[in-house]
């Protein structure tokens, strides 16, 4: 008896289309993607980006090259930054390096809702009221400066030479509690590497364990 090759004719468009269905959705997906930015790192060159300040103006990070950055991730209510700002610790390191022509940006990418979180009117008293001196307060709510620097802890604090590099990523010094107590023995590790970058010497720690409270990210962003 003759087969019949009906049966085959209708079953390979029946499985093809939902393979060809499925390989166009893979596509779409694939194209709708955006790119993958991979976080800073010493050695490498730091993302650039833009940032808007509690002032209102906008910054650009590389607007700044030729000069050393210092990035300072921010949460007024952790208890580790409050140690560094209560004591005066940070406002005398922003004073003393920006003297020294270091632009010094605060970032604060804690989303709306989290602890750190501020509007510009309620970060522009707080500066006032702790006399901070960054070069700007810049407002990371969507937490995007804060993931190209893979920023995890408040504060952690990154340092950026005249050529654009990251040289530093990591804690603020080698004290990792909220006594103030413990400032005045500690090795400053943001000192400690724009001494010895200005000097021409090689940065000796170049990173370290940031310690703090965690960035307090947006959900969506997990």
């Amino acid at each position: 008896m003759k087969r019949s090759t009906l049966f085959p004719t209708l079953l390979c468009p029946m499985l093809l289309y939902p393979m060809l269905l499925c390989s166009m959705l893979v596509a779409l997906v694939l194209c709708a993607a955006p790119p993958l930015v991979s976080a800073a790192k010493v050695g490498a060159a730091a993302p650039d980006f833009t940032g808007t300040a509690s002032t209102g103006k906008t910054f650009r990070l590389s607007d700044y090259r030729g000069k050393y950055v210092v990035l300072e991730w921010h949460n007024n209510g952790c208890p580790f930054v409050r140690k560094q700002y209560n004591s005066g610790n940070m406002q005398q390191l922003q004073k003393q390096w920006s003297s020294q022509g270091v632009v010094w940006f605060t970032i604060l990418s804690s989303a709306p809702g989290k602890q750190g979180h501020a509007t510009a009117q309620e970060e522009n008293d707080y500066l006032a009221k702790m006399q901070a001196a960054p070069t700007a307060a810049l407002l990371d709510p969507t937490g995007e400066i804060g993931h190209l620097y893979d920023a995890k802890t408040s504060p952690q604090m990154v340092v950026i030479n005249p050529q654009g590099v990251v040289i530093y990523d990591g804690a603020i010094d080698d004290k990792p509690t909220t006594d103030l107590n413990d400032i005045p023995g500690a090795t400053n590790y943001v000192s400690l590497a724009l001494q010895q970058a200005m000097a021409g010497k090689q940065v000796e720690t170049s990173a370290t364990r940031p310690y703090g409270c965690s960035v307090k990210y947006s959900d969506a962003t997990h």
